[in-house]
């Protein structure tokens, strides 16, 4: 199993940037798939990207061009760059890994797009 914490969240106007960060508790190098989720009220829980083992990534269509994912395998931590933020990026973005045994989640950090 792993642990996951999230950090990063916050108010931003629209048209600003946040960077989102995933701490694992340990190694996430031999871990299949993580990614980042996101939940707004009333609505279910979306992908919004992932990476995978070899370095692959993919993105929901409303976030390509905007966000970027990237890990540093060092510091067992993954990054969501969100550039060019927009109010219906508005969520709560939760931290997610997929290995062959289990799934995790973080606890998940506010992110609130408003002028």
């Amino acid at each position: 199993q792993v642990q996951l914490v999230e950090s990063g969240g916050g108010l931003v106007q629209p048209g600003g940037s946040l960077r989102l960060s995933c701490a694992a508790s340990r190694n996430i190098f031999s871990i299949n798939t993580m990614g980042w989720y996101r939940q707004s009220p009333g609505k279910q829980r979306e992908l919004v990207a992932q990476i995978t083992r070899g370095g692959s990534t993919d993105y929901a269509n409303s976030v390509k061009g905007r966000f970027t994912i990237s890990r540093d395998i060092a510091k067992n931590t993954v990054y969501l760059q969100m550039n060019t933020l927009k109010p219906e990026d508005t969520a709560v973005y939760y931290c997610n890994a997929v290995d062959l045994a289990y799934m995790a989640w973080g606890q998940g950090t506010q992110v609130t797009v408003s002028s």
